[in-house]
């Protein structure tokens, strides 16, 4: 086991070197730049995501679809992926992180366009789409598609199953004494009770399931914020100065290098908001809406509730714990989220349990549908029933082996699906910026796409 982690450790390094970085953030800031900073449109994205769009086309509501779409994204990457992200790249990975998200949200929303874009129906009626096919129609390279679809299906089993079911059963065992062997059985129950209805039953629990647990998480890191007063300035102030100057850092932590803060932050960023990943879109293509840009907008969204809002918050939580609380071990990322949240008395611990209970298991039903679809696209739909038992199979797997590996294997699975999805958004950024003209610059954000 030692011997595959080190290898799967080697390539998570080397697809998440320099080129990686550049390709990620360069393709944020460049989409930033050329839809004319559509993060200035966050509060309409907000406003439309909560709006019905009567008489559109789709399988599910745009809520429905962003609350599938969160619940897939705010997982143990706001919480465990945040502490090992700053573990491992210090303070400062924290900011980097952040910027991800903030510059992320462009990339989001032309996922989201090109999902409605270049979706399809089947011939029930269902509305299916997501980077394979904007890769296949858009650009001609079916070839590049089935590669994304094949990197989606190993990722759902990974991102999405097998590390939301570790870090749940971890935290059960060290909590609560659960065996692993306990827990992962009750989550594979769960999991299968939810997916079996599809996609209409998983957005249905997670549009109940998503603004509840957000809400009151947030709650819970302004409380602890709150208690933490005293530490909150030093610690937002050495969080920046350690992104850029990680050498004399202080506060408790030892130093690190710029790329290290840089690889870990980006890396943790991505897979807590998915922006660049591909995965979003999958759900996105279902909504019910009656043009891409409102759509995309509506995707954005889920990004600045993910990691501008929650992944900031749990850092900044978990900085000033540390600075008030020496004892504290910075340099275990599997523990230090709980190690910072115990030190509020009476809800800390209660707070970082049902947030990491319930975003675990949320990011399992909608990885759930991704998987999916990345299947029918692959083989057709008779193939997922088959792929449904694999999924609930591999919560159990991943509810007993080691966390190291998870991660390790979930950071290559994402370079993997980032890569084609990254092109696709680049290649085809004339499209996204033709239709944001088209209905967003030039004020018809209310009108209804032309049918091709």
């Amino acid at each position: 086991m030692d011997t595959f982690n080190d290898l799967i450790s080697s390539i998570s390094s080397y697809l998440w070197g320099w080129p990686m970085i550049i390709l990620l953030l360069g393709t944020h800031i460049f989409l930033t730049i050329r839809l004319r900073f559509p993060q200035r449109c966050i509060f309409t994205a907000v406003r439309l995501s909560v709006k019905r769009d009567p008489g559109a086309s789709g399988d599910v509501s745009q809520f429905a679809s962003l609350a599938t779409a969160l619940a897939a994204t705010i997982g143990t990457g706001n919480i465990v992926g945040v502490a090992t992200a700053i573990a491992l790249g210090g303070p400062g990975a924290v900011l980097w992180c952040w910027l991800t998200g903030v510059f992320g949200i462009s990339t989001k929303y032309a996922e989201g366009l090109l999902a409605i874009k270049y979706r399809v129906k089947t011939e029930n009626g269902r509305m299916l789409g997501g980077p394979m096919y904007a890769l296949e129609r858009g650009l001609g390279w079916k070839w590049m598609a089935v590669l994304f679809a094949i990197f989606t299906a190993f990722a759902s089993l990974g991102i999405g199953n097998t590390v939301q079911a570790n870090a749940i059963a971890t935290l059960a065992d060290e909590t609560y004494s659960i065996s692993p062997y306990v827990t992962g059985g009750i989550v594979c129950m769960l999991t299968g009770a939810v997916i079996i209805g599809g996609v209409k039953s998983i957005a249905r629990v997670c549009s109940m399931l998503v603004p509840f647990m957000a809400l009151l998480y947030i709650l819970g890191c302004i409380y602890i914020m709150y208690v933490n007063a005293y530490y909150l300035l030093p610690a937002v102030s050495l969080i920046c100065r350690s992104a850029f100057n990680p050498e004399a850092v202080g506060g408790g932590f030892a130093g690190t290098s710029i790329i290290m803060a840089a690889r870990y932050g980006i890396a943790r960023g991505l897979f807590s908001n998915e922006s660049g990943l591909g995965s979003a879109p999958i759900v996105a293509a279902a909504a019910r809406t009656r043009n891409p840009v409102r759509q995309a907008l509506v995707s954005s969204s889920g990004t600045f509730w993910d990691t501008v809002v929650i992944c900031a918050m749990t850092g900044i939580v978990i900085v000033s714990s540390v600075m008030a609380y020496p004892d504290i071990d910075f340099n275990n990322g599997a523990t230090l989220t709980k190690d910072a949240f115990s030190k509020i008395p009476l809800v800390g611990t209660p707070i970082l349990t049902f947030g990491l209970l319930t975003f675990a298991f949320s990011t399992i039903l909608g990885w759930c549908y991704y998987g999916e679809r990345a299947v029918e696209y692959l083989k057709g739909k008779r193939w997922v029933a088959a792929y449904r038992i694999v999924y609930i199979a591999a919560v159990f797997v991943g509810s007993i082996i080691n966390l190291t590996v998870v991660w390790n294997l979930a950071d290559c699975m994402n370079a993997l699906m980032a890569i084609p999805n990254l092109l696709s958004l680049l290649l085809l950024s004339g499209v996204i910026v033709n239709e944001t003209r088209k209905y967003l610059w030039e004020g018809k954000l209310d009108s209804d796409m032309d049918e091709d």
